[in-house]
């Protein structure tokens, strides 16, 4: 009987630590190890290059047959990462940052965006000329409090002059109906969608006020890493591949995304394809290819946490990515 409960203590120890002891993937009959990547929204051209990968073979051509599930608005992937729940999500840097400073062993492999595309949406009749003013002029803003980016606008303008209202996630409803509604936004997205409703807008970018992480980053856990270093390398390697065919060509994967995601009309994808690739292709990614890195963006991230006081101490860059060399060496 002793035997049996200590079996079912290590057993059950096992299933709570799993990200410390990852198992390691095991092949298909067709040599191809499966492995899943959760999304933290829905099918979008956000995550085009990885629908890319899959339909374009990059990743079967890598030896990877890859499950793409969609998330939505509040999806935990950092803590699903964490937990060993699945090997690959989506990300942004800062929650990397954060989830490390709580003990949470997860990495940054690839970033997708070096501009973040998180913005603010004004009705243009409002006359604003930059981010500043819809800080100065009293008015309602719907955003996710409690988020860094949040805090450094909260720090940066003060929100005095503004009643705070949770982010309508994409609905446009109050946005179309109350010239003095504005609204958290990604720009290569709802500010489409508003121009189909034949509403003017005018929107900034929040990187352009001081606070630019990379967004859209393909992460995985310190454990799964360390027990499946060539998966890890392969899905790398294959997420740059698709990204640089999506880039090119992105009508097969919007297909695709728009049988997912019927939301979306395919004009809005095609227009939204477009409007990203000056934030994937720019930065240091025109020098050194999308999904790029830098150890120095990573550091001034990591300060800019900590003046916050988002975060107490402080990390090492190196603890929250990859350096990109690892993977995109020549094939």
């Amino acid at each position: 009987m002793i035997r049996f409960w200590c079996i079912l203590g290590a057993l059950l120890g096992c299933v709570l630590c799993g990200c410390d002891r990852p198992a390691r993937e095991e092949s298909g009959s067709d040599g191809k190890v499966t492995v899943t990547l959760q999304l933290n929204w829905k099918p979008e051209p956000q995550f085009g290059g990885f629908y890319a990968a899959r339909l374009s073979g990059a990743y079967a051509r890598h030896g990877l047959e890859v499950i793409i599930r969609e998330g939505g608005a509040g999806a935990p992937t950092v803590d699903m990462l964490a937990a060993g729940t699945v090997p690959f999500a989506i990300v942004s840097a800062d929650e990397i940052v954060v989830a490390r400073a709580r003990g949470k062993p997860v990495k940054a492999l690839f970033a997708v965006y070096q501009t973040h595309p998180q913005g603010i949406m004004s009705r243009a009749s409002r006359g604003f000329r930059e981010i500043a003013d819809v800080f100065r002029t009293a008015g309602t803003l719907a955003m996710e409090q409690g988020l860094p980016y949040s805090d450094f606008l909260k720090k940066k303008y003060g929100f005095e002059k503004l009643k705070i209202v949770p982010s309508p996630f994409g609905d446009l409803s109050v946005f179309r109906n109350d010239e003095s509604y504005s609204m958290q936004c990604f720009v290569t997205s709802e500010p489409l969608a508003a121009a189909r409703l034949g509403i003017e807008t005018t929107t900034f970018l929040i990187a352009d006020a001081g606070y630019n992480p990379y967004a859209t980053v393909l992460a995985t856990s310190d454990g799964y890493l360390a027990a499946n270093p060539s998966v890890v390398r392969a899905m790398v390697r294959g997420t740059r591949q698709g990204w640089q065919q999506y880039l090119q060509d992105p009508g097969v994967a919007n297909s695709e995304m728009g049988r997912l995601n019927p939301t979306m009309d395919s004009r809005t994808f095609a227009e939204s394809a477009e409007a990203q690739k000056p934030l994937i292709e720019g930065g240091d990614a025109a020098v050194h290819g999308v999904g790029h890195m830098t150890e120095s963006r990573w550091r001034a991230l990591i300060d800019q946490l900590q003046e916050l006081k988002v975060i107490e101490s402080p990390l090492l860059p190196g603890d929250c990515f990859v350096e990109p060399a690892r993977w995109f060496d020549p094939d």
